[in-house]
């Protein structure tokens, strides 16, 4: 008996068998089929008989339907790869960013100078919708009584509030200017020096999820920078 007559006399056997159990249903048909994923290697004829419904195409054969899953699958691969390399792309430019402004940093010798970097790039490159610096020391120093406002609602346990604030909290960071979600560092080794804030214009710009390795760097940098400076 050849190969092929073989395989047609397993297959009808297979068949008859599935038949003669009155248990088996369709599911159990299933189930078998996916622990042998080589069943139709085995049976490749069966493949060329079998028929799926299709909501575009009426009726469509196995193969037909695995190439256009594999289609559907690399499409969406595709994409995915193009989300990344957009991601990657954004989080350089982002990275290049703050760099330049640690480096544009460096050169201010007062105070207010560094309001003026940090509102030049982080309005203008950021796209961020206001920042505002507010020293704990000073002629210009935050009050004492917002200065426990704020460490004692936002910064209970960490150096870092990520999120929406209250419209008096917005209204004594940054007056009347358009804030939805924030940033908020305090500066220091102890949280002495004062208070770094940042605002978007979008709600869920600044969440408490963001990674915040480049915002930890700027507030280490500024840590070392402001008691050096004049005026502060």
């Amino acid at each position: 008996m050849s190969d092929t007559a073989a395989k047609q006399q397993a297959t009808t056997d297979m068949l008859t068998d599935f038949e003669q159990v009155a248990d088996i249903n369709s599911l159990d048909v299933a189930r078998y089929i996916e622990q042998h994923p080589d069943f139709f290697i085995d049976f490749p004829e069966l493949t060329e008989k079998l028929k799926l419904p299709h909501q575009q195409k009426g009726s469509i054969s196995l193969f037909e339907l695995q190439s256009e899953q594999l289609r559907k699958k690399n499409r969406m691969l595709s994409h995915k790869l193009s989300q990344l390399i957009a991601i990657a792309k954004k989080n350089e430019e982002i990275y290049r960013i703050y760099a330049d402004l640690n480096l544009q940093l460096i050169t201010c010798r007062f105070f207010s100078e560094v309001q003026d970097k940090l509102e030049d790039i982080m309005l203008d490159r950021l796209r961020l919708s206001a920042v505002t610096l507010k020293s704990f020391s000073g002629a210009h120093a935050l009050p004492e009584i917002q200065r426990k406002l704020f460490i004692e609602k936002r910064f209970k346990q960490e150096f870092f509030f990520f999120g929406r604030i209250s419209s008096h909290e917005k209204q004594l960071l940054f007056a009347d200017q358009s804030v939805e979600s924030v940033a908020l560092m305090l500066l220091g080794d102890r949280g002495e020096l004062g208070i770094l804030a940042i605002a978007s214009h979008d709600p869920g710009h600044f969440n408490p999820d963001m990674d915040t390795l480049l915002i930890t760097q700027l507030q280490q940098f500024l840590n070392v920078l402001l008691p050096n400076l004049a005026g502060y």
